[in-house]
């Protein structure tokens, strides 16, 4: 069977993926998903993103798509309804910050209206530069509410990550999941938070089947959605740690040179 007739569903990253370096959707990729809409693809985005800061992104292609942020701790519907939420409580939090993080290491707790940091990190508002979604510097050691839709860390010496992963598992193994969306950039969310389990809700949703979806990623908190789907692309310029994790997967254009949206022109449309 040519993919063609047996895909229904697509579904992309946004860092990395559908989103150029400069984090912004090309006019390629936006008449490629408008037209994908007009042939009724059911059009979904994953994003570790917070939802008022993909929200404001996903406006750009002008054509209703579902939206997964967080990494799957928020679902929205097209028309921006919250369809599903779960966050951390802020005791379980909190017992993260009692483990005396490196102070080089930019600390974030994504909150519903905001977010809270313990650095002004340029690199990381280079992200959301056009977002209503903004930083608020605060003292993690003095704050009172820790509850959160999600948390992260980043830092430029991925090793300084990968040992506070370690040590944070060690005692909360049970409470969280964990990703490097990018090598920088190391994420905890809810115990049974992932893309693939919120991807799997709307599929049920709509009345589709994991057989029937096409996915594109570039980062390990993409891991199991790319495993899940029916056919699944990973991004040229993804880590090579996560093409060695999945190594039977296709190597595509990278997210600079429009690569998911050339590879659905050709492979669907």
């Amino acid at each position: 069977m040519k993919l063609k007739e047996k895909i229904k569903v697509v579904i992309t990253d946004l860092d990395g993926t559908l989103l150029n370096s400069d984090h912004k959707i090309s006019a390629y990729t936006k008449a490629i998903f408008q037209e994908l809409h007009q042939q009724n693809y059911l059009l979904i985005v994953a994003t570790g993103r917070h939802h008022l800061d993909a929200q404001s992104i996903v406006a750009g292609l002008d054509c209703p798509v579902y939206l997964v942020t967080s990494n799957g701790a928020r679902i929205h519907s097209p028309n921006q309804e919250l369809l599903y939420s779960i966050d951390m409580e802020s005791e379980v939090v909190k017992g993260i910050f009692d483990l005396d993080i490196d102070s080089e290491i930019t600390s974030v707790l994504f909150k519903e209206n905001n977010w809270q940091t313990n650095h002004n990190n340029d690199k990381l508002n280079s992200f959301s530069e056009e977002s209503k979604y903004l930083p608020e510097i605060v003292d993690f050691n003095t704050l009172q509410d820790f509850k959160s839709i999600k948390l992260f860390f980043t830092h430029h010496d991925h090793q300084k990550l990968v040992n506070l992963k370690n040590q944070i598992l060690s005692n909360y193994a049970e409470k969280f999941s964990f990703a490097f969306s990018l090598p920088f950039c190391l994420e905890f969310m809810h115990k049974s938070v992932d893309k693939s389990v919120a991807i799997a809700k709307i599929l049920e949703m709509e009345n589709f089947f994991f057989e029937e979806t096409i996915s594109f990623g570039d980062g390990f908190n993409d891991e199991k959605m790319l495993k899940a789907t029916g056919k699944a692309l990973i991004m040229e310029n993804a880590p090579q740690s996560l093409r060695d994790t999945l190594p039977h997967l296709e190597t595509i254009l990278s997210n600079d040179e429009d690569g998911v949206a050339k590879y659905l022109l050709e492979q669907l449309l």
